[in-house]
Formats: C-alpha cells, sequence, structure tokens
C-alpha cells in the first residue's frame, strides 16, 4: 500500500490531521503512509494552511504528461533562492524539515528553521516567511519565539528597511549544544539538590543522585567535545574563488 497512490480518502484523512494540528509523522500513522510522503504531498498543494483534498486529488490523478507540463521549468525568471530550481530547494526544505521532526523539534518550529538553513543569506523577514511557508505572521511570531529560546536563532536589524530579519548563526549547532548543555546542567543541579533533601541512603534519594552524576559527567564529556571541533571547523563556508599557495 505505501507504494500506492494515494486515495481521496487519504488526502481527506490528511487534510483531517491538518486541521486537528497533527504532525506530519502522525497523520502518515493514520493514512499508513511515510512521513515523507505526507509532507511532500502536503508542500506540493498548498501548505498546512491552504490544503484541500479535494483539490489535491484532482492534481493527483491527472495524466502524467498533463503534469509535466504544468510543473514549473527551470528559467531565470523561475528561479528560487539562490538562482537554483524550486523544486531543489522544496525538496531540501522537506527533507530537513522532516529530521528536525524526528528529532523532537515542533513542526513549524522546524519548518522555519529548514527555511533559514537553506537559504544563502541565513536571514529571511517575517513577511518572506509568510509568503515561503504559506502561514500566518502568528504562527511564524509563535515559532521565532520558540527558536530564540533554544538558541537557535537571533534577531537582527534589517539595513534597508525596518522590518526585523531573523538569522541563523553559521555556527548554529554549536550554539544549540552549549544552550542544551547548559539546560540539563540545571536539571543535574536539580536533581542532587533533591536527592540530598530526600537522604542519599534512600531508594529515590539514590536514584536522583546517580542520575545527577551520570548527566554532569555527560555533559562534561559533550561541552569538551563540542568546543574541540568547533576549533577544528569552520563557522563560514570556504570562499571557493580562493585558491591555495
Amino acid at each position: 500500500m505505501p507504494g500506492d497512490r494515494l486515495t481521496l480518502q487519504d488526502r481527506q484523512q490528511i487534510a483531517a490531521g491538518l486541521r486537528e494540528e497533527l504532525t506530519y509523522a502522525a497523520i502518515g500513522r493514520l493514512v499508513g503512509r511515510p512521513t515523507s510522503t505526507v509532507t511532500r504531498e502536503v508542500m506540493r498543494n498548498g501548505g498546512p494552511r491552504n490544503y484541500h483534498a479535494d483539490a489535491a486529488h484532482r492534481a493527483g490523478t491527472r495524466p502524467t504528461r498533463q503534469r509535466r507540463t504544468a510543473a514549473p521549468t527551470s528559467s531565470p525568471g523561475r528561479a528560487g533562492p539562490g538562482g537554483r530550481d524550486p523544486r531543489l530547494v522544496e525538496e531540501a526544505d522537506t527533507q530537513s524539515m522532516e529530521l528536525m521532526v524526528q528529532a523532537g523539534l515542533p513542526q513549524m518550529m522546524a519548518r522555519v528553521l529548514a527555511a533559514l538553513f537553506t537559504t544563502d543569506s541565513g536571514s529571511l523577514t517575517s513577511a518572506e516567511l509568510v509568503r515561503r511557508l504559506h502561514v500566518s505572521p502568528a504562527s511564524i511570531s509563535k515559532a521565532i519565539g520558540y527558536l530564540e529560546t533554544q538558541a537557535l536563532i537571533k534577531r537582527e536589524r534589517d539595513d534597508h528597511s525596518r522590518a526585523e530579519r531573523y538569522a541563523i548563526d553559521d555556527d548554529v549547532a554549536f550554539q544549540s549544544i552549549m544552550a542544551g548543555a547548559r539546560n540539563q546542567t540545571q536539571i543535574a543541579e536539580a536533581c542532587k539538590t533533591a536527592a540530598r533533601k530526600l537522604g542519599t541512603t534512600t531508594p529515590a534519594g539514590a536514584r536522583l543522585e546517580n542520575t545527577s552524576q551520570f548527566l554532569l559527567h555527560v555533559i562534561d564529556d559533550l561541552v569538551r567535545s563540542a568546543q574541540h571541533w568547533h576549533t577544528i571547523y569552520p563557522t563560514h563556508p570556504r570562499n571557493t574563488s580562493e585558491t591555495d599557495d
């Protein structure tokens, strides 16, 4: 069944899942399809806010030759970010978002982060994100707030307008690891405090003490490793125009 085309009933279930704000993975389980299939289906047909089962089914069952004719072609006038084929950019966005969702990032936050990752400038305004993702400004604002608390993005002032730009650092992975380490350290310290209050000789106290020690040792190893590799790998892409002596 996963290899078969989506039926109208499948698409109706997808639409119902979107209305209930289910994740693509949850919708995939409902219709018995991979998350990637659901994601591509939704993104090809208006995005989560504009997906309509009947229209998507008509587009999906259109003869192959007709669909190929209607598909956007690569040309200077229709080029996507960085002059690339828009379909390739969309595919990179989708794949990145799927992996982020599987790693535990909420769906809308993953979509915003994936859009920033696949933009050469690494920054977009709220209006640009709204147009690119086909979602409301409120959805973008909520996602931005969450990503800021995770130290994944930052705000910048646009030099050419009053609009704020939301940017992703080139060393976002390092910053995210360090932010996570700080949060885990707080959890470890809280476990240690609770263990002392309950008594480390009690079963609950011993469990909390062991959890605290485990976390502190792992966090220390992780931070040391992150700092080491952060000094080795450059945070900015190498300029390909430069040549070695």
